[in-house]
C-alpha cells in the first residue's frame, strides 16, 4: 500500500480518531465523506490487525436474520442503546456498503454474512483502500503519552514527536480481548481520566478450561446439534442448542462462546457444570428403545463397536470408562443398569468447568465505558463535549454470529458522522 499523507506538528484536524480497528476505520471514512479532515492514530504497524482474526479469519461481517429489534434483543437490556445507530446504519446498510465497494457477500446459516472470498483480509483491504481514497492521514506505530483536557474538552493528544489537535476526537481502541493485536485497555484508562465510569472489563465469547483429564483425548472433536445446559447449585442457568468443540484443555464453539459471559459470572460465586445432551431430538424413553434395539441387533458385537452408531468414536472410551463397562463386553451381556448409565450419559454428559480461558482467546470484552455516559443518538460523551466513542470500548457485547462487528460498523458510522458535523 502506498504511503498516506504524513503529519506535521503544525497541522490541525477536524477529527482525530484513536484506534484504527473496524469501528475507527468506519468512523474515519464516514467523517471524511462528510467533509472532515481526519487523522487516524494506530499503535500497530497497520490498521485493522484484529479484523484479520474475526470469524476464524473469514470475517463474519454482520448478521442479517431478523429486523433491528430482533438484533438488539441479543444484547439484552443494553440493546436499546443501539437503536439509533442501527436505524442510521444497520445490517442492510452494512451489506450495501460492502457491495458498493466491490466486496461480494454470501449468507450462511443463521443469517451470518461473510465475504464471498471467505477471506477476512479482503475486508481489511477494502478499508485500507477507502482510507487512501479519502486521503485520510494516519500515524501508525504511535504511542500516546497523554490526552490533555480541561474539565469539558480535549485540547490535544501528545505523542512521542508530535502533538495532535482537533476539533473533535473519537476513542475506538477496543477492549482487552486478543491483547496480542494491541487491545491492552488503554482506552479505558483515558476515558476514566476524563471522568467516565468503566464497567469492569471481563473476557466474553471465550473458550473454557475443564477439570476432567479425559478432555485431552477429545481434542478437535466437533459436536453438532447438541444441547448444552449450564448449572450451578443444581439450578439451570443457561441452555443452548447448536455446535460445540472439544479442545485440548476444555471446550469451545458457538454454544460455549455464547455461554462464557454467564459462566464467568457463575464461577465468581462457585463451581459450575455443563451437561451435554448428545441426542437432543430424542427423549429418554425413545433413546432407551434405540439403545436396546442396537444391543439386540448386534448382540454378539462388543459394546465399543455398538456405540459407534450412537456417538463419535473418540467419545466411546470416555463413555465406557464413566459407565464402568468393559469395552469388550458383548451386547447381549449389557445389563439394564448399564444401559441406563449409557442413556444418562447420552442425555446428561457431565463436564466440570475450571475456568475461562481468558482475554488471550476471548473474541470480545464485556464491560467498558458505561452507556449511561454516552449519547446513543450521536455516540458523543455526556462528560467531554468534543469526545465520541465507538466499538468494543463501550459496555456492549453480543453473541457470536456477526453481532459484535455490526456494533463496530454502526457506532463507528454514527460517531464519525456526528463528530464531522458538530
Amino acid at each position: 500500500m502506498n504511503k498516506l499523507k504524513t503529519v506535521s506538528q503544525a497541522e490541525q484536524y477536524d477529527l482525530a480518531i484513536i484506534g484504527a480497528g473496524p469501528a475507527g476505520m468506519m468512523a474515519a471514512i464516514r467523517a471524511s465523506e462528510c467533509g472532515a479532515n481526519v487523522i487516524l492514530l494506530e499503535k500497530n504497524q497497520m490498521p485493522g490487525i484484529k479484523l484479520l482474526m474475526t470469524g476464524k479469519e473469514r470475517c463474519n461481517i454482520t448478521n442479517a436474520e431478523g429486523d433491528v429489534l430482533k438484533f438488539t434483543a441479543h444484547f439484552g437490556k443494553k440493546g436499546k442503546f443501539l437503536l439509533s445507530a442501527l436505524h442510521r446504519f444497520g445490517m442492510k446498510e452494512t451489506i450495501e456498503f460492502f457491495h458498493k465497494n466491490k466486496l461480494k457477500t454470501v449468507r450462511e446459516r443463521g443469517g451470518r454474512i461473510f465475504p464471498e472470498s471467505d477471506k477476512a483480509k479482503d475486508v481489511r483491504e477494502l478499508f485500507l483502500r477507502l482510507i487512501k481514497q479519502h486521503n485520510i492521514s494516519r500515524i501508525v506505530n504511535c504511542k500516546i503519552k497523554k490526552i490533555c483536557h480541561t474539565q469539558n474538552n480535549i485540547e490535544k493528544i501528545v505523542l512521542d514527536k508530535v502533538e495532535i489537535k482537533a476539533r473533535n476526537y473519537i476513542i475506538s481502541t477496543g477492549g482487552l480481548s486478543y491483547p496480542q493485536t494491541g487491545s491492552t485497555g488503554e482506552g479505558y484508562k483515558w476515558a476514566k481520566q476524563m471522568g467516565h465510569t468503566i464497567i469492569k472489563p471481563e473476557p466474553a465469547l471465550t473458550p473454557i478450561i475443564v477439570k476432567e483429564k479425559w478432555v485431552k483425548g477429545l481434542e478437535g472433536l466437533s459436536l453438532k446439534n447438541v444441547r448444552i445446559s449450564l448449572y450451578q447449585n443444581m439450578k439451570k442457568q443457561d441452555d443452548r442448542f447448536g455446535e460445540a468443540l472439544f479442545t485440548g484443555s476444555g471446550m469451545s464453539g458457538p454454544i460455549i462462546l455464547d455461554m462464557s459471559k454467564t459462566i464467568g459470572k457463575l464461577l465468581a460465586k462457585g463451581q459450575a457444570e455443563l451437561f451435554i445432551d448428545f441426542k437432543a431430538a430424542l427423549d429418554f424413553n425413545i433413546l432407551d428403545k434405540r439403545i436396546l434395539r442396537d444391543l439386540e441387533k448386534y448382540s454378539n458385537r462388543s459394546i465399543k463397536n455398538i456405540l459407534s452408531g450412537l456417538i463419535p468414536k473418540k467419545l466411546i472410551s470416555v463413555f465406557l470408562e464413566l459407565a464402568k463397562i468393559d469395552p469388550e463386553k458383548k451386547g447381549h451381556s449389557v445389563t439394564k443398569d448399564e444401559r441406563k448409565k449409557l442413556r444418562l450419559l447420552l442425555k446428561q454428559f457431565p463436564v466440570t468447568i475450571k475456568s475461562l480461558l481468558g482475554f488471550s482467546k476471548a473474541i470480545i470484552t464485556t464491560g467498558g465505558v458505561t452507556l449511561k455516559e454516552v449519547n446513543p443518538k450521536t455516540m458523543g460523551s455526556r462528560i467531554i463535549n468534543n469526545l465520541y466513542f465507538a466499538g468494543e470500548i463501550l459496555d456492549l457485547d453480543g453473541p457470536t454470529g456477526g453481532y459484535n462487528l455490526q456494533v463496530c460498523w454502526s457506532t463507528g458510522y454514527l460517531a464519525g458522522e456526528n463528530a464531522a458535523k458538530n
